[in-house]
């Protein structure tokens, strides 16, 4: 009997973060990956430590032609695709009015139409050979309303609602859809929020390293699961809050006062 041949992923924003934790991840699995970033450079460097099972090419999530071209180059090099994982995104911090226009929209641009174009593009390629997993890292900011990154919040509940409604579109088909939804995580991401007193409210709950997300988003995607929450313990309670504006507001003085601590604390370890 032939040894199944291991699976490929295509990946975004793999040179960074959760992106590349889950490469190294998925490559000791026994994965072979496509690692896709608009940080080429951080991408082929990552893969050249990962061995022959991984590779890397430029993308930017944002151009439907460089999509094409990524996932042609990925069927090119390994000879299949078999799951996309939309990981890529950007955060734009500040309050929302004193964040420039041409941000927000940026924002919206990278977290939402770059995977929906990913998302779009890869599907058809899926459907055509009978299988394939789309994999999508949301937010848990996409139930919880979050100053400081009021866009980025808004793109991650767009995407989410993106993301299931094309499930049920696609619920008779071939396709899997997977949606995760990881809490404060140790990136550059977190670093860049933990800069400005705008985003305190990131830090009113303890953080995760992204090497625990790629081990939830792995499992996962063996299990084919629908949707993940993280922590799964908290997520009840920051979705049922998530629907409360009133609570929130009311709560909201608090919690603020929590991060902005938790903050500072941060900011003097990192002087040390």
């Amino acid at each position: 009997m032939k040894n199944k041949k291991p699976q490929v992923i295509l990946l975004t924003g793999a040179a960074s973060g959760i992106g590349a934790a889950s490469a190294k991840h998925a490559i000791s699995l026994g994965y072979s990956v496509m690692l896709a970033d608009i940080n080429v450079k951080g991408a082929r460097e990552l893969a050249a430590s990962l061995g022959e099972k991984a590779c890397a090419i430029g993308l930017d999530i944002c151009s439907a032609t460089q999509w094409d071209q990524a996932i042609d180059a990925t069927y090119h090099h390994f000879g299949q695709l078999d799951i996309l994982i939309n990981n890529a995104a950007i955060v734009c911090t500040g309050y929302a009015r004193d964040v420039p226009l041409e941000q927000h929209q940026r924002t919206l641009n990278t977290n939402f139409m770059g995977p929906l174009t990913g998302t779009l593009a890869v599907l058809k390629r899926f459907n055509e050979q009978g299988h394939g997993h789309i994999v999508t890292v949301c937010s848990m900011t996409s139930f919880m309303p979050f100053p400081g990154i009021a866009s980025y919040g808004a793109s991650k509940q767009a995407l989410r609602a993106f993301h299931h409604a094309l499930a049920l579109e696609e619920r008779h088909g071939p396709v899997n859809f997977t949606i995760l939804h990881p809490t404060s995580t140790e990136t550059p991401m977190l670093e860049q929020e933990a800069q400005d007193d705008a985003a305190s409210f990131a830090f009113a709950s303890e953080s995760v390293t992204p090497e625990f997300v790629a081990e939830t988003l792995f499992k996962a995607i063996k299990k084919k699961t629908v949707e993940v929450f993280m922590p799964p313990e908290q997520a009840r309670a920051i979705r049922m809050l998530g629907t409360d504006p009133k609570k929130m507001r009311n709560l909201f003085d608090t919690m603020e006062e929590i991060g902005k601590q938790a903050q500072q604390t941060r900011r003097a370890e990192t002087t040390l």
